[in-house]
């Protein structure tokens, strides 16, 4: 199985109303998938999702189709920074470990 965290860093609060937008979208796309487990966390300007998938094929289709590409696609527009991070798990690690893990490890995306 596969763990992925993610973190998003908005550009400011007011861009939360169209990441919740999105989320709803993705949380829908995300019904309709393999995913084992989902959790996500956030205030303010930061948040936090992590997903518990069978198969790394599971996952990387769910990333690159319907609500999830178009949300990445948008990133940019609503955020200064999204960092991610894909690793081997059994289960989804605490929000404590799952922030230190993706602070030391993430791929980082940001944008000015």
């Amino acid at each position: 199985m596969y763990v992925t965290i993610t973190s998003i860093t908005l550009r400011g609060p007011m861009q939360f109303f169209r990441l919740a937008s999105m989320a709803l979208k993705i949380t829908q796309q995300l019904s309709k998938t393999s995913v084992v487990k989902y959790k996500k966390s956030g205030f303010w300007t930061t948040h936090y999702t992590m997903t518990l998938w069978p198969t790394l094929e599971d996952l990387k289709q769910f990333a690159r189709e319907g609500a999830h590409l178009e949300a990445m696609k948008a990133a940019k527009g609503i955020a200064y920074e999204v960092r991610t991070l894909t690793m081997p798990a059994t289960e989804l690690p605490n929000w404590k470990d799952a922030k230190r893990l993706l602070q030391a490890d993430g791929k980082v995306l940001q944008w000015n």
